[in-house]
């Protein structure tokens, strides 16, 4: 879990990909936040049309590709949780702070991926990281 943290951070404008409601494919620039208790967390605003995506069909892929072109793909279920501790965690960037301000706003949601698998490669020949 240790290099996928390291790898997400390093690189900290992803794009997750759902299932759109309508049944089409859809990618969007997302933010991880960080791991706790082995969890991978993300936040978003439950007024936004990924949530209501995720909520219709939980299963979501993450991807980034790093200056040096390595990549991760990263899937998962997305699992809402109204966990303040992870809330107040999310506020330490300022990105999300001045989104929501608090971490108590109503429309401020945090999710992890539970059961999370993926793969970390790249174009050099190395073998490829599946975790």
């Amino acid at each position: 879990m240790k290099k996928v943290v390291e790898f997400l951070t390093a690189n900290p404008v992803q794009y997750l990909a759902t299932v759109g409601r309508d049944g089409k494919a859809k990618c969007r620039p997302f933010m991880f936040c960080f791991e706790q208790d082995g969890k991978l967390w993300f936040c978003t605003n439950n007024q936004k049309d990924v949530y209501k995506d995720m909520q219709a069909n939980p299963y979501v892929e993450v991807t980034v590709s790093s200056p040096s072109y390595a990549w991760i793909r990263l899937r998962g279920k997305a699992v809402f949780e109204n966990n303040m501790a992870v809330k107040e965690g999310c506020m330490n960037n300022p990105i999300v702070k001045g989104q929501y301000q608090t971490a108590d706003n109503p429309i401020f949601e945090v999710f992890y991926l539970e059961e999370p698998h993926g793969v970390i490669a790249d174009f050099a020949g190395n073998p490829p990281y599946e975790f």
